[in-house]
């Protein structure tokens, strides 16, 4: 059954089949049916036009079940032109719509997606960064113990001098106990309205005097360190914005070319087309 769907996946591919350049016709051979030479770039494809339905067969079995669907695809197309399918109408349809789609993607792949260069990727990183108002955020450590009288107490041995981490590892009830109660760097909104207010009153170096209740429990929170934030590093973003770019390019080429080209839609289909808010336009 995996073998049969992989073919049938495969055979919308032989409609498009591009001419072989110079250096595929230097790939190596992997396989013969009749005249027919199957190539390594011809599995290479296959791999990856069938993607995620790969992931059901086993790393070390793909490349034989590519190469044995490969040849029972070209088995099965052999007979269809034996057959005189070639010049049915329903094979120059298919045909017809999949060279579309094949001419689309080499347009977008050359022409779109190509032009994207680093140096631009780079330059609306720049834009992007230059334009993010400088925020704050603080680096704190808690305590969350269940009652009041729980949290004074804690704040009391603070006041003797006591180390705020290993208290949080000895008597906070929050999953950052384990890390002294760590909480690392936040911005204003990541937390709770009461936590976040007291949280960023304090001057770094300082905790709180009184319990913060919160509906988790109550808390005694001392903050670390107060800083700018800084934007996030080029190597985290660049592929994102390479992306929301090309989209961008891919969007404005669309509609330059719909533009420039005589379109009419005939029938019914210009009366039912559905707007944005996908109801009919009539």
């Amino acid at each position: 059954m995996l073998q049969r769907s992989f073919v049938r996946a495969l055979a919308l591919a032989a409609a498009v089949a591009l001419p072989a350049s110079a250096t595929l016709a230097q790939d190596g051979v992997v396989a013969r049916v009749g005249d027919t030479e199957i190539t390594e770039t011809d599995v290479e494809r296959a791999g990856e036009m069938l993607g995620e339905r790969l992931s059901q067969v086993p790393q070390n079995q793909r490349r034989d079940v590519l190469i044995q669907a490969l040849i029972d695809l070209q088995v099965v197309a052999d007979a269809a032109r034996e057959a005189g399918l070639e010049d049915s109408a329903a094979f120059q349809a298919e045909r017809d719509f999949l060279v579309a789609q094949a001419l689309r993607d080499i347009y977008f792949q050359e022409n779109i997606a190509g032009a994207v260069s680093d140096d631009d990727v780079r330059a609306r990183y720049d834009e992007e960064v230059a334009k993010l108002d400088p925020q704050e955020e603080i680096h704190a450590r808690h305590i969350l113990v269940e009652t009041e009288d729980e949290a004074k107490a804690l704040i009391e041995q603070l006041d003797e001098g006591a180390d705020f981490a290993e208290l949080a590892s000895e008597h906070s009830t929050g999953p950052s106990a384990s890390q002294g109660g760590d909480l690392g760097y936040f911005t204003q909104g990541q937390m709770v309205p009461p936590f976040e207010e007291a949280a960023f009153a304090l001057d770094a170096g300082s905790y709180t005097e009184e319990p913060v209740q919160t509906e988790f429990g109550y808390h005694v929170i001392k903050v670390e360190d107060r800083r700018e934030q800084a934007p996030p590093a080029f190597e985290e973003v660049a592929d994102q914005l390479r992306q929301a770019m090309v989209r961008e390019r891919f969007t404005e080429t669309l509609e330059s070319l719909k533009a420039d080209a005589d379109i009419e839609i005939v029938g019914e289909a210009a009366t039912d087309t559905p707007d944005a808010s996908g109801e009919s336009q009539q």
